[in-house]
């Protein structure tokens, strides 16, 4: 099982109002259907937009071999860097 650490979204595209969950799942799943574990999120709309990812896990879950996506990668690159 190739588990990837990625997006899901939570809300409709017509409402107009983007919420994601960072989660990790099977790569084979499609994009909003069921997942291993949910380990945070991003919400894009607000200002300054809001990011909570749980290191512990998602660092638990690279060492088992996951591979996040690109904007996961992106999202926990920028939240460390704003932390530090």
């Amino acid at each position: 099982m190739a588990v990837r650490i990625r997006m899901r979204r939570i809300s409709s595209k017509a409402s107009g109002r983007d919420n994601f969950r960072v989660v990790v799942t099977d790569q084979r799943n499609p994009r909003d259907s069921k997942f291993v574990e949910e380990i945070g999120y991003y919400e894009p709309n607000k200002n300054p937009a809001s990011i909570k990812i749980n290191k512990e896990r998602y660092d638990y879950w690279v060492s088992k071999g996951a591979q996040p996506s690109d904007t996961v990668a992106s999202l926990y690159k920028k939240l460390n860097k704003n932390i530090a």
